[in-house]
């Protein structure tokens, strides 16, 4: 299990990246675009992700990961449940929803290859 802290420990020094509080929930950004979310009670986050492999990704373990609410699959998001990830896969999707954001000449020494 996750916490909202260890999201914070991760996303804390990449650059361009801060954190903000919108009608109670916690949200980072890289400029306007909110890359990381947390739900009001923060027992779910969702995340940049791929619409195309979404899908995949919420088959693959439809206990941690689902699909966002209906108004947003026209997104590239996903969410999932922060009481069944772990450290080390949460840190790989918030680097990579991050990673969406910014030039690669940003993200690429941050990327675990």
């Amino acid at each position: 299990m996750v916490t909202v802290d260890d999201v914070r420990s991760v996303l804390a020094d990449l650059p361009r990246s801060y954190e903000v509080v919108v009608r109670g929930r916690i949200k980072f950004r890289v400029g306007q675009i909110v890359y990381v979310a947390f739900s009001k009670d923060e027992s779910e986050i969702g995340f940049g992700f791929p619409k195309e492999e979404r899908e995949y990704l919420v088959a693959s373990d439809p206990e941690t990961f689902m699909m966002p609410r209906e108004s947003d699959l026209r997104f590239q998001w996903a969410e999932a449940r922060m009481a069944k990830l772990e450290f080390e896969e949460m840190r790989d999707l918030v680097i990579y929803a991050w990673s969406m954001c910014v030039p690669k000449y940003v993200w690429e020494p941050y990327v675990v290859r």
